[in-house]
C-alpha cells in the first residue's frame, strides 16, 4: 500500500526488500525453477535442484515469488520451506522435517528409519525447499549428502531445491553424489546484479511512489555503482536508498521546524 503516508513513508516502504510482484532481470532464473517444479514435482518425479549466488541475488525471493504464483499447481503436494539458519545444529534438519510431515520426535537411526519410510511410502510429492543450506555443512558433509541421496530411494517421492550462496557447494560437499550424474543435483547459478539492473530495481521500486522523486536519478545510479562494484547486492541497494531517505526526510523535518513564525523576527 505504498499510497499511504507522507512520500517519504511510502519511499521507505517500497524500499524494502519484501517479495515484489515482479522480479527484475531474473526471468531466466524464473523460468529454469519454474519448469523444474512442473518437471518434477507436477510430473511426479522425485529430483533435486541446487541454487547458488551471493546474498541479495534474488534466489530467495524468486523462489517465494514462484511458490506464490505455483501455488494451484502445486496443491496437490506437500510443500515445506525451511531456513536453516534457525537450526541449531545440522543435524537438527532431519527433526525439523519430520515435524513437518506430522512424524512423531524420534533421534538418530530410528527417526531417519522412519523419515525415509514416509518419504518412499506411497502418497502425495514432497517439495523440500532448504534456504541457506551452507548451514548444513558438517564433518564429513553426512547431512547433505543424506538429504540428496533421497529423491535417490527406491520410490521416493521427495523434490529437494536447496538455496545456498556458495557456488562450489556441490563440487566440496556432494562429491560422492556426482559419481551417479544420473542422480545428481541440477544447477542454478544466479549472478550478481549489474549496475543497470540494480539502477532499474530501485527506479521501479520508487516508481510507485506519486509525486516528485523522493531521490533524483544521480543519486540512484551513484548507489547502483557503488554496489554493483562491491557485491551486486540488491538487499544492500534498498537498504542505502532507505537510509538516503530517512537523511532527506529528517533535513525537511528540522527546515520545518527551523522556520521562523509569520510576524515573528
Amino acid at each position: 500500500l505504498p499510497a499511504t503516508g507522507t512520500c517519504y513513508q511510502q519511499a521507505k516502504r517500497v524500499l524494502h526488500a519484501a517479495v515484489p510482484d515482479r522480479l527484475h532481470a531474473r526471468e531466466r532464473e524464473m523460468g529454469v525453477i519454474r519448469q523444474f517444479l512442473r518437471e518434477y514435482v507436477c510430473g511426479r518425479r522425485p529430483g533435486s535442484l541446487y541454487v547458488s549466488g551471493a546474498p541479495g541475488t534474488g534466489k530467495t525471493a524468486c523462489l517465494s515469488r514462484i511458490l506464490l504464483d505455483c501455488k494451484d499447481e502445486l496443491a496437490g503436494s506437500k510443500t515445506i520451506v525451511l531456513n536453516c539458519m534457525s537450526l541449531s545444529s545440522p543435524q537438527g534438519v532431519f527433526p525439523a522435517v519430520a515435524q513437518q510431515l506430522g512424524l512423531p520426535a524420534a533421534d538418530g537411526r530410528e527417526g531417519m528409519r522412519r523419515l525415509e519410510e514416509r518419504l518412499t511410502a506411497k502418497g502425495p510429492m514432497v517439495l523440500l525447499v532448504l534456504d541457506e543450506l551452507d548451514q548444513l555443512e558438517s564433518k564429513g558433509q553426512d547431512v547433505l549428502y543424506t538429504l540428496f541421496e533421497w529423491p535417490r530411494l527406491p520410490g521416493s517421492r521427495l523434490v529437494l531445491v536447496g538455496l545456498a550462496n556458495a557456488l562450489d557447494l556441490t563440487d566440496r560437499s556432494l562429491a560422492r553424489l556426482g559419481a551417479r550424474t544420473a542422480g545428481s543435483p541440477r544447477l542454478l547459478h544466479f549472478p550478481p546484479y549489474t549496475r543497470e539492473q540494480l539502477t532499474a530495481i530501485l527506479q521501479e521500486r520508487l516508481g510507485q511512489v506519486a509525486g516528485d522523486p523522493v531521490l533524483d536519478d544521480a543519486a540512484l545510479q551513484f548507489c547502483a555503482r557503488k554496489v554493483s562494484a562491491v557485491s551486486g547486492d540488491a538487499r544492500k541497494a534498498l537498504d542505502v536508498c532507505r537510509r538516503a531517505v530517512e537523511v532527506v526526510e529528517l533535513e525537511v523535518r528540522s527546515q520545518t521546524l527551523l522556520k521562523p513564525l509569520p510576524g515573528g523576527e
